[in-house]
């Protein structure tokens, strides 16, 4: 029986939805939204309403105890885009639920502007950092974002002036769909009028000034990149490192021994579903390795602080591993290996004889591939220049059968 409605209210209110739409409203033994939701629906609501409480998940009891009596929940635009259908997916399985969505705030934003939807990337700044827009910020892209609130836009103004893409193009789309709908233009640079609409949109077009931060599709980001102490999987070999780890959409990573937190970093950026864990002993590194997953748009890396193997316990069980600064340790190895799914990588760097030793012991107990790595990179000598080298990197790559 599907008892639980999950419908979407526009701004228009009642006079935008459907009748089946309607008929739930009013046969509703309980209709539960927001506040703004509710008062959209409020002449057709018949039975108990209820605003979702502060965390919302308390409203689950109440909702869960009418099972088999008809109740909806409303949401804006489509439940499902960034709204509370997942949520609820969650909770009560989907053979119980129907859907019945209104336009989305980003199908009525590109009908205003004349975007093709296929063609924009879209996001939400709703209960989420905003630094998660960084690795969109692509010259010639258009973006959608969901706002939290009347401040957003002068928010993702300031962040857009702050990397160099001040020239960028910002639509602030406000309550879109009713009778307060309108929308301000305005660049990064100048930054949006005053008075924005709580319940608003930005649509940016990205444009890049010189020397912008643009961060490249490309595995093996400069150096530079990342705040950090010499301990940092360089460049080159991080971008070796990333091709035998081989990721894919919604992994987990483990980065052991992270460091500067570079190649989970790396890891998520290469996919938005993809996740990654950095285990780091040195809690001023641990620091660090936040601080860069923020700066490069990876806002939701999580960043464990001890010592491998003993901080490995309890962590859910990863797609990939990466081990560069515990390496040394065959405990680690073995730990890292045992938790690793089936079918899943491990990619261990080298760069001391006895570290060296370890990895040719796993090559030998568990297979995979033994490659070593020597980068030359132009100096200075004097006057002059010359190549000098770094230390020669040995990788070990396996897949667990």
């Amino acid at each position: 029986m599907r008892w639980l409605a999950i419908l979407g209210i526009g701004e228009d209110g009642v006079q935008g939805l459907p009748p089946t739409a309607r008929a739930l409203i009013e046969d509703a033994a309980l209709v539960v939204g927001g506040a703004r939701h509710l008062a959209l629906a409020a002449p057709l609501i018949r039975g108990e309403a209820m605003a979702w409480p502060s965390p919302l998940a308390d409203a689950f009891p109440a909702i869960l105890a009418r099972r088999g009596q008809p109740v909806v929940v409303l949401a804006s635009g489509d439940p499902y885009c960034f709204g509370i259908g997942a949520t609820l997916r969650n909770v009560v399985p989907a053979k119980e639920t129907l859907c019945i969505p209104a336009p989305s705030a980003f199908s009525l934003a590109c009908a205003r502007l004349g975007w093709a939807a296929q063609e924009v990337a879209t996001i939400s700044f709703c209960g989420r950092p905003m630094e998660a827009v960084l690795p969109l910020l692509q010259p010639g892209a258009r973006i959608l974002a969901l706002s939290a609130d009347a401040g957003t836009p002068a928010l993702l103004a300031g962040m857009l002036r702050a990397r160099g893409f001040g020239p960028s193009v910002l639509h602030v789309l406000q309550a879109l769909g009713g009778p307060r709908e309108g929308i301000d233009i305005a660049t990064a640079e100048a930054g949006p009028p005053a008075g924005v609409d709580p319940l608003n949109l930005v649509a940016v077009e990205v444009r890049a000034a010189p020397g912008a931060r643009v961060i490249p599709l490309s595995r093996g980001l400069p150096d530079a990149f990342f705040e950090n102490d010499g301990q940092l999987t360089k460049s080159e070999v991080r971008a070796a490192t990333l091709s035998a780890l081989a990721p894919r959409a919604g992994e987990l990573l483990w980065d052991i021994g992270a460091g500067s937190g570079s190649v989970g970093i790396e890891w998520s950026l290469c996919h938005p579903a993809n996740r990654a864990i950095g285990i780091e002993a040195r809690p001023d590194r641990a620091a660090r390795a936040a601080r860069n997953a923020l700066a490069l748009g990876v806002p939701g890396m999580d960043i464990v602080v001890g010592e491998a193997p003993a901080a490995l316990a309890g962590l859910p069980a990863p797609d990939a591993v990466f081990v560069g600064g515990g390496a040394g340790d065959a405990g680690v190895l073995d730990a890292a290996w045992a938790a690793l799914k089936s079918g899943g990588r491990m990619v261990a760097n080298a760069v001391t004889i006895e570290t060296e030793a370890l990895l040719f012991a796993a090559q030998a107990a568990r297979g995979g591939t033994l490659t070593r790595i020597s980068v030359d990179r132009l100096d200075r000598l004097g006057t002059m220049h010359g190549f000098r080298r770094a230390m020669t990197v040995t990788i070990w790559a396996a897949t667990k059968p």
